[in-house]
């Protein structure tokens, strides 16, 4: 008996990033026409992305609006509302990053008036790997790294640090306290990415937030 089967090898990541990439296309056009500038934040856990976008949403107050990424609960973007502006929330369940089809879902809940509002700010969930590899749809990618962390962190995940367009550095207030070395956290994201831009802030205590924030402002204005 003859068997004419023929064995077919499917790319399965190459069809998972294919899809991801429509609906990232998909976002990048629906807030184009709006004419609101988007941010994808990403750190690990801890860093201060929360805190940072507190402070944004004092700053834009109702002209920016949040997406937060988290395993479980609406902690973070209950503390967004409270700080001034519209938050909503995407629970991955386990997931270690946001997608472009759940950024896409979100946005189908959000208020998207472009008379009222000008900026939407991703927090991705708190990871330095996975979030790299997935387009969301934003204008702009921003790499928190905290001082806590260490300065060594930026060659362990390369794919992260030459993605970005800007670096923070956050809980700048804490260097007199530890021992990490800003110049060689500077130097060696520049070497995986030369023209990457660089802000030192502390969220904490608004060093340096108000002249990111004004950059930001810029990419919209």
């Amino acid at each position: 008996m003859c068997d004419d089967t023929v064995d077919q090898k499917v790319d399965i990541a190459t069809s998972v990033m294919s899809r991801n990439d429509r609906f990232a296309a998909d976002n990048r056009k629906l807030l184009g026409d709006k004419d609101i500038y988007t941010l994808n934040l990403i750190s690990s856990p801890g860093a201060g992305k929360t805190t940072v976008l507190e402070f944004m949403a004092r700053f834009f107050g109702p002209r920016m609006a949040v997406i937060e990424g988290d395993i479980q609960t609406r902690r973070d973007a209950e503390r967004i509302e409270k700080a001034g502006c519209q938050a909503w929330q995407i629970e991955t369940g386990g997931a270690c990053h946001l997608d472009a089809h759940a950024v896409n879902h979100a946005l189908g809940h959000m208020n998207l008036d472009p008379s009222e509002l000008e900026l939407l700010a991703i927090e991705n969930v708190g990871n330095l790997i996975c979030p790299s590899g997935y387009d969301l749809g934003e204008n702009m990618r921003i790499g928190l790294l905290s001082l806590p962390e260490g300065d060594d962190k930026i060659l362990k995940y390369p794919s992260l640090f030459s993605s970005i367009n800007v670096l923070m550095i956050n809980k700048i207030d804490l260097i007199p306290h530890l021992d990490f070395d800003v110049d060689r956290a500077i130097e060696e994201c520049r070497s995986l990415n030369p023209d990457v831009l660089v802000f030192t802030v502390s969220a904490k205590t608004a060093e340096g937030m108000e002249e990111f924030c004004k950059f930001v402002e810029l990419n919209f204005i």
